[in-house]
């Protein structure tokens, strides 16, 4: 292959979220001479965005005054708060926790809010590059980021360039930023590289999925944001739902799970789809259709597994850097203060460094608002009601208790089959779509060329055949929302097959498997689900 073509850039951005595209449009707004690219793997900007999502609007008005008058495609004031307990048939009303007061905020579309903000990043200077994906770090001699290699499009199977074949650029800046969201490819090499979590905790996760419904006429009602707690998952299982009631009588319906959850035969999939035949839910959607689904993994470690966020040539913001606010179910605030708060910092220091950087931000309002709740998730190891308890001091004390429950790493939580009986869930026949996770797959209208090389490695492929099956009984048959890993049996014996054109990058996989030998890489640019409106 002939050497790389060469970009130069002041500032390269990865991935086009809300952390991502604020510190653009910030750059520019105090420096406009500055010369700013994003990087985005999806085909199109906000592609592979799913969120809940409802959102404090303030750092919207401090970056955007005016944005009201010409507001995002879907955005509806939040008029309403519910929590329900659920069990098997019925609902017991709560009372709603200070962090879900949702007055003043909106519900929207965090995919189409971004796909929004692009082109006002674009306005002011910014280069998007969508359909390319950041498969890898440029480091200069000094090993310091020095910027991004694109992935090279056009390789088959077996690594061969094809007719098609396009090599990909290197772009080079002084300062990388990360914003490519939770577990990123390259977050998680910064990450080992420089051992930027050795004085934090594991990072927590969980899975999100969501479906998009639109209901017949009457039965929503705009404005309404609900969370449920309860069956189908039980008590030892962290995790509800969310459904937020929007405009032209459509529903965002999800559902969060814990990947810290103990059973090595629970599916998140079809939790979630058990959820919705409870009867609130159910009476809800019978006479709907389902316009689209998603999944993504979520970062719950909050303060205790925050990394230092900032290396030699690079920073990390947003959900790359673990800023979600748990008891509050929200990072887009969080990450859009933080894209602002680097932006600022970078052009304070000409760009010509990241140091600072992490002090910066640990003295923010962005990290003291995960100080004062920096207890509330870990006290829910021991139990929803122990974590009820718990969450109510540590609401009432502002965090200001003398103690840091520690975090520990979602996969160590998995138990071994052998001696582990799961609980009765009370589980019931189900028939609202999608009827499996193939059907919702083809909801989330994912696409990978067939034919590129598969971007899940199982780095130790025996221990699916032995210990695995022995011990666990593959769970990545379970977790995966998406139908990915499959244990098929022919002439040769058992194997895992990786479907690999399924995959929505939702990383669970990456994160939940007990052994840690499945890691996920970006695949060809332009690849991956195609989320409308979620």
């Amino acid at each position: 292959m002939s050497e790389r073509e060469i970009m130069q850039y002041d500032v390269i951005i990865v991935g086009a979220g809300p952390a991502g595209l604020t510190c653009a449009i910030r750059l520019k707004q105090i420096k406009p001479e500055l010369n700013v690219a994003i990087i985005e793997k999806a085909a199109e900007v906000g592609a592979h965005i799913v969120s809940g999502a409802v959102i404090e609007p303030a750092p919207l008005d401090e970056l955007l005054p005016g944005w009201r008058e010409n507001p995002p495609p879907i955005c509806v004031p939040v008029a309403k708060d519910e929590l329900w307990y659920l069990t098997p048939t019925g609902r017991y009303r709560l009372p709603t926790p200070p962090q879900q007061n949702n007055h003043g905020n909106f519900i929207v579309s965090l995919g189409a809010m971004c796909a929004w903000l692009a082109p006002k990043a674009e306005a002011l200077g910014v280069d998007i590059f969508p359909g390319y994906a950041a498969s890898a770090l440029h480091h200069t001699g000094d090993g310091a980021v020095g910027g991004v290699v694109i992935g090279d499009m056009g390789i088959d199977r077996a690594g061969v360039p094809k007719d098609t074949f396009t090599q990909g650029i290197e772009i080079h800046a002084p300062v990388t930023v990360i914003a490519e969201g939770c577990r990123g490819h390259l977050s998680k090499q910064l990450i080992n590289q420089f051992k930027l979590d050795q004085h934090s905790d594991p990072q927590n996760y969980g899975i999100g999925l969501k479906e998009l419904w639109r209901v017949k006429a009457g039965k929503s009602v705009p404005g309404l944001a609900q969370h449920t707690l309860g069956w189908p998952l039980d008590s030892s299982i962290y995790g509800g739902s969310f459904i937020y009631h929007l405009d032209k009588d459509r529903i965002a319906l999800g559902f969060v799970v814990g990947l810290d959850y103990k059973d090595p035969e629970f599916s998140p999939f079809e939790a979630f789809q058990q959820m919705k035949h409870h009867p609130m839910i159910r009476n809800l959607l019978e006479g709907g259709e389902i316009l689209s689904t998603g999944a993504r993994a979520i970062v719950e470690g909050g303060y205790q597994a925050l990394p230092v966020t900032e290396m030699p040539g690079a920073i990390l913001i947003g959900d790359a850097a673990g800023l979600l606010n748990v008891p509050k179910i929200k990072g887009t605030h969080q990450a859009m203060r933080s894209g602002m708060l680097a932006a600022e910092h970078l052009a304070a220091t000409a760009v010509a460094s990241s140091a600072g950087f992490d002090a910066r931000l640990r003295n923010s309002p962005v990290v003291k608002e995960l100080h004062k709740v920096r207890n509330i998730r870990p006290a829910f190891y021991r139990g929803l009601w122990r974590g009820f308890v718990a969450a109510a001091i540590e609401t009432v004390t502002a965090g200001k208790l003398p103690r840091t429950l520690k975090l520990h790493a979602d996969y160590s939580a998995l138990k071994k089959l052998a001696g582990y009986s799961p609980p009765d869930r009370h589980w019931v026949e189900r028939n609202l779509p999608p009827r499996d996770r193939l059907a919702s797959v083809y909801y989330a209208a994912t696409e990978h060329d067939e034919e590129q090389p598969i971007h899940l490695q199982i780095l130790q492929p025996d221990i699916c055949i032995t210990r695995c099956s022995e011990e666990y009984d593959h769970p990545c048959t379970r977790f995966c929302p998406a139908g990915v890993y499959e244990m098929v049996e022919d002439s040769n014996g058992k194997r895992l097959q990786i479907n690999s054109a399924n995959c929505v990058h939702c990383k669970t996989c990456d994160i939940k498997d007990p052994y840690q030998i499945i890691n996920w890489v970006t695949p060809e640019g332009g690849s991956g689900p195609n989320y409308q409106n979620l």
